[in-house]
């Protein structure tokens, strides 16, 4: 059948478009999430998958999973193309892993791990706490086991040997949950999404209380393996994440997140963690 010319000159300019693009650019990003925000909220992954994608200019996958094992593993055997990990995993792996972004939350890239109990436990302190039912968020993650267990490591004592009985939560809006439910006497908590719970859901962080703060530690960072870091659509999602409050779709998500903005780092900001990691490692071995 032969073509009109009209039909020849739109196949044509269809091909140059296509050319135009490399087959990578036009491969959706593959964005690897941990609960280590918000748990799964879907309005905000949606949120930020959008701003991502029109920043990119190209579809953004959320590839969700429940444990930080999972998502690490994908990022490492290269199923997926960055992830959103948290401080421990990242220095697990910080001879293959490289940081993207750091977010900024109150003016800076740093947050605290909270142990947790009721309002009307007589409970002050982590000591107060041998023989109790004790939830913890992941055993990969810093402000939901990390923490917790490395206080323990200084007096020479492990979880499992301390508290009656522990249990993990896979994430941390689960851990508030445990412990304003009655399910367990205390938990291991991201300070963060403590706090960022008690604004959007106030009635059940009221059912808790905070006895302890860590010190401020470096925040959740988002991650690629470095060998990747130079590729065209790493390096772009870079941009996209450095530059999402410069977009409205941007900004709104970061609002949603309760976050300021993302920033750059260097790896001496998780120099907190590796110390806590090299304590716990004490009583690991």
């Amino acid at each position: 059948m032969e073509l009109s010319r009209r039909e020849v000159l739109a196949i044509g300019c269809a091909s140059a478009l296509v050319s135009a693009f490399p087959a990578q650019a036009r491969t959706p990003f593959r964005l690897g999430l941990t609960p280590v925000f918000l748990d799964n909220d879907a309005v905000v992954i949606e949120r930020l998958r959008s701003a991502l994608t029109e920043a990119l200019g190209v579809p953004v996958t959320m590839e969700q999973r429940r444990t930080y094992k999972e998502v690490t593993e994908m990022l490492l055997d290269g199923a997926l193309d960055a992830a959103w990990l948290c401080g421990y995993p990242y220095l697990q792996h910080k001879n293959v892993l490289d940081l993207v972004a750091v977010p900024v939350w109150n003016g800076k890239p740093l947050y605290r791990s909270y142990l947790i109990v009721a309002p009307d436990d007589d409970a002050t302190s982590l000591d107060d706490l041998r023989g109790a039912i004790h939830a913890f968020s992941d055993p990969d993650s810093n402000s939901g086991f990390l923490v917790t267990a490395s206080e323990l490591a200084k007096k020479g004592l492990r979880p499992d040997g301390y508290f009656g009985r522990t249990i993990f939560t896979y994430g941390h809006r689960n851990v508030v949950r445990a412990v304003s439910s009655g399910l367990v006497r205390s938990g291991s908590v991201d300070g963060y999404v403590w706090e960022a719970l008690s604004v959007m859901e106030p009635e059940m962080t009221a059912r808790t209380k905070v006895i302890f703060r860590s010190e401020w530690l470096g925040f959740p960072p988002v991650c690629a393996r470095k060998d990747r870091m130079q590729d065209a659509g790493v390096a772009a999602f870079q941009r996209a994440v450095l530059g999402l409050r410069d977009s409205a779709k941007g900004q709104a998500a970061l609002d949603l997140l309760q976050l300021d903005s993302m920033t750059a780092a260097e790896p001496a900001l998780f120099d907190g963690i590796a110390r806590r990691m090299e304590i716990y490692n004490t009583v690991s071995r």
